[in-house]
């Protein structure tokens, strides 16, 4: 009997998990790519955290770049340093999200343009009967996948170094901010122990 009226209470206090996530007021940053002209013009991002959250949250994964994205909380006592670590890792989301929504895009574009040339080379059309899509087999579509992946080669390179490069400087500002944490804890433990 109890386990039923706390049951009832906590679900007319607590809001459903639904309407959480589409809170209007939001105290974490901002996601800086949730409007990319270039992708999808006029696109927002719908998805916010609870209000009272104090956590970093991940939304559902981006329709473009097939990512999840982080919203960051910002603590209101946030140090210089957090705030340079917290600015990297959104500038770093927001790239990444970029690039892959951009590579997602030319991949399909490029996809859909070699299987339309193969079945015109064998004097197909893009439909065989009503409502049915033709298609080509795995060693047809084995060309496109290797030519796609050759040619695209080198942007995968810098992307690979970029997200190294980036990765490193995140970690190092993470060790950065965790020393500074247990610091400034240490020094308020001698404060009140010297009081």
């Amino acid at each position: 009997m109890a386990m039923a009226a706390l049951r009832t209470l906590l679900r007319d206090r607590l809001p459903p998990l639904g309407r959480s996530f589409t809170s209007r007021g939001c105290w974490l940053a901002p996601e800086r790519g949730a409007e990319r002209r270039d992708v999808a013009p006029g696109r927002v991002l719908r998805f916010c955290p609870p209000r009272k959250s104090c956590h970093d949250w991940i939304g559902p994964p981006d329709k473009y770049s097939n990512l999840r994205p982080v919203y960051f909380y910002i603590p209101d006592n946030e140090s210089p340093s957090e705030q340079r670590l917290r600015e990297l890792r959104q500038e770093t989301q927001e790239w990444n999200q970029q690039f892959w929504a951009n590579q997602n895009l030319t991949f399909l574009k490029e996809k859909e343009e070699f299987i339309r040339s193969r079945l015109e080379a064998k004097g197909l059309g893009l439909r065989m009967e009503p409502g049915q899509k033709a298609t080509l087999n795995a060693e047809e579509m084995a060309d496109f996948y290797k030519e796609f992946l050759s040619k695209n080669f080198q942007k995968h390179m810098y992307y690979n170094r970029d997200w190294y490069k980036r990765n490193f400087a995140i970690t190092f500002l993470m060790g950065r901010v965790a020393l500074e944490r247990i610091w400034n804890k240490l020094r308020l433990k001698q404060k009140k122990t010297s009081s």
